[in-house]
């Protein structure tokens, strides 16, 4: 087995090894949470570490990430870094590891500083009297006109991938779950429709158009039809594939009878 591992330059060689025992050990450690990929924070000296371990891709996905494509995990770092430097918010990258045999890659792995944070954006979808509800509503609107007027199209813009940390009386906001990104000119529908996973309520869209339309000085009827028309498309795709699921699952079940 071929490991390949990269690290931030400012650590030293003491710590190295010991993250990377950690890696080599990691389903040892305890807790864990994801469905798909495991996540698990690790103390470590004056660090807690935010460790991801990707899902083993299947068969020709291990052909896709051995010759093709960058793995998640290198994307996600490479990712974080870019964003710093264009001083987008995300956990600070610390390494990624990858595990390949001579023909098939095999798993991987994302490390990250663990960032303390007082929501999710997710809150504001369950809870709509969490306080300053507006407030950040609209100042997660800004962050992400931002997002786009430097060319970040965040692929999987969803409720669970920003983390929100109060400061004094602003609102900062962080991105994780990095490894589908573009980079580049985004023209207005592509802007407006990278908000159809961000809320389900009328309500939400209205003042995320409200306040995008004065971020953009394009007009709120153009971008509030936009917006609310691609959510009721991701939310009739989502709940589409859920139902196919559940009919699979369904079957799968009879068959076995």
């Amino acid at each position: 087995m071929k490991e390949i591992k990269v690290f931030v330059n400012n650590l030293d060689d003491v710590f190295k090894r010991k993250l990377t025992d950690i890696i080599h050990n990691f389903d040892t450690y305890e807790g864990g949470t994801g469905e798909r990929n495991t996540i698990k924070i690790i103390k470590e000296k004056d660090f807690n570490l935010n460790i991801k371990a990707f899902k083993k891709p299947n068969f020709i996905n291990k052909i896709v990430y051995k010759y093709f494509r960058k793995s998640k995990a290198q994307r996600s770092f490479e990712y974080a870094n870019k964003l710093l430097e264009m001083g987008v918010g995300t956990p600070k990258p610390i390494a990624y590891f990858e595990n390949t045999n001579f023909f098939l890659f095999n798993r991987s792995f994302y490390v990250s500083e663990h960032l303390e944070y007082d929501l999710t954006y997710r809150e504001l979808i369950t809870d709509f009297n969490y306080p300053d509800h507006e407030i950040i509503l609209r100042a997660f609107t800004r962050f992400t006109f931002q997002l786009h007027e430097n060319g970040i199209n965040f692929l999987d813009h969803s409720p669970g991938n920003t983390l929100v940390k109060k400061v004094g009386k602003e609102y900062e906001f962080y991105l994780v779950d990095l490894n589908r990104m573009n980079f580049g000119f985004m023209d207005f529908e592509t802007r407006v429709k990278n908000f159809a996973k961000l809320a389900t309520d009328k309500s939400m869209i209205e003042i995320m158009s409200d306040e995008y339309a004065k971020c953009t000085g394009e007009d709120y009827n153009s971008i509030f039809n936009l917006m609310w028309a691609s959510t009721q498309e991701f939310q009739d795709k989502y709940y589409k594939k859920i139902r196919f699921k559940q009919t699979m699952k369904f079957w799968k079940r009879k068959s076995k009878l």
